[in-house]
């Protein structure tokens, strides 16, 4: 599973059909698998697993444990246990795979926690182990010290050329230095090694981006339309917003009927950076009015991180889809910082920065916009994109973008 290989799950069936009674494999096989099972169906597997596990051994009791939780989203009650976990059997490889709840928990104070705990378990288990390398790259990478990730990166990958998580920080540190053709051309080559990796989606989301960072808007669109399905409704919009942003055409847009048919859904406000997606994707369509709604359902939710900051931005993205800068230019610098509290990673939440960009320039704002950007265009070798977000429209009160048909 550390490898994000596309014979991860094929596998852990096969172990577990050959050793029904082993916990481990089985709650493996749940976290791999438990998207696609019902709450009821999740629950009753995990349960047989830990009755399996605790009959074996206390590891095996505590790993399965931390599955349960983390795959019931309990990330705050994955973390603490974390804890407990590494002080017992520290450098556990295995439980390494459950460390992203630390992030997920949306607060700042785990999220140091988490970090300063995988740089431990690296420190404990050495550099010899491919798996915290490439976890430790992860996490130098989202506290944006780029530099750092990639050489850690490519030392897991010198190590494990097929490890997973050290690929996929080095897409991320390579967005931060604007790498371009050459981190498009790692990808591809990795992926090219094995085309069902788990994140063939997500790292083909990644080379869009390179894409987009060298001006090759054809090549983003086609990794759009060609990888991203239906259901990628997240990864999709925020390409094609971006793509928007820069005055450019989208590629293929999602369904409207299918995105408000999400929003209408159950799991439509479980978790904040889920539904930032889904109003990126009425971004896409310009659909103002669904995007008042939306702001209005937030700005009504009793969760600070809903209320005060998913709010605001979608709000700020009715604005403008309304052609209205200045008051998306107000809800966004009010905001600064508070934004990381939308969720997702550092890639995923500069497409707010972009916004506010656009709107700057749309206003006439230009040093202000361009002071925004500073960082990027001086640091990053492609940064045609940002380069666009700061040209302004052809006609002044024009969008940067044609409107949907």
């Amino acid at each position: 599973m550390a490898t994000l290989s596309g014979h991860a799950v094929p596998l852990l069936r096969e172990w577990v059909a050959e050793c029904p009674r082993l916990g481990v494999a089985r709650a493996m096989l749940a976290l791999a698998t438990g998207a696609g099972l019902s709450d009821e169906a999740l629950r009753e597997e995990l349960v047989v697993a830990y009755r399996d596990a605790r009959a074996a051994d206390a590891r095996s009791a505590s790993l399965v444990y931390g599955v349960f939780l983390y795959t019931h989203r309990q990330f705050r009650l994955t973390a603490d246990h974390l804890v407990a976990h590494f002080t017992r059997w520290p450098g556990d490889e295995v439980a390494a795979l459950l460390l992203d709840a630390f992030h997920a928990c949306g607060d700042a104070g785990y999220r140091t926690h988490g970090d300063a705990l995988a740089e431990r378990q690296y420190a404990l288990a050495g550099a010899d182990s491919w798996a915290w390398t490439g976890r430790l790259a992860w996490t130098r990478a989202e506290q944006g010290r780029a530099e750092e990730a990639l050489e850690l990166a490519e030392q897991a990958l010198a190590r494990c050329p097929r490890a997973g998580l050290a690929a996929h920080a080095r897409a991320h540190a390579e967005h931060e230095l604007g790498a371009g053709p050459a981190s498009t051309a790692f990808l591809d080559r990795w992926l090219a090694a094995d085309p069902q990796a788990i994140q063939v989606k997500h790292l083909n989301w990644h080379a869009a981006l390179q894409s987009l960072a060298c001006g090759d808007f054809t090549d983003a669109r086609r990794r759009a339309d060609e990888v991203l399905g239906r259901a990628d409704v997240g990864m999709r919009s925020a390409t094609n917003w971006r793509l928007l942003l820069a005055g450019q055409q989208p590629a293929g847009r999602c369904d409207l009927g299918h995105v408000r048919g999400l929003l209408a859904g159950p799991g439509a406000m479980a978790e904040v950076f889920h539904t930032f997606n889904l109003a990126l994707a009425l971004a896409v369509e310009s659909a103002t009015d669904d995007l008042e709604a939306l702001a209005r359902r937030a700005a009504g939710d009793e969760r600070p991180d809903y209320s005060d900051v998913l709010a605001p931005v979608v709000q700020a993205l009715s604005h403008v889809t309304a052609g209205r800068p200045q008051a998306a230019v107000d809800l966004l610098t009010r905001l600064g910082a508070q934004v990381e509290r939308i969720g997702g990673v550092r890639v995923e939440r500069e497409i707010v920065q972009d916004t506010l960009a656009r709107a700057l320039i749309d206003t006439g704002e230009h040093a202000r916009a361009a002071a925004l950007l500073h960082e990027r265009v001086t640091t990053r070798r492609h940064h045609t994109y940002e380069d666009l977000l700061l040209t302004p429209a052809a006609s002044p009160g024009d969008p940067p973008w044609p409107c949907p048909s």
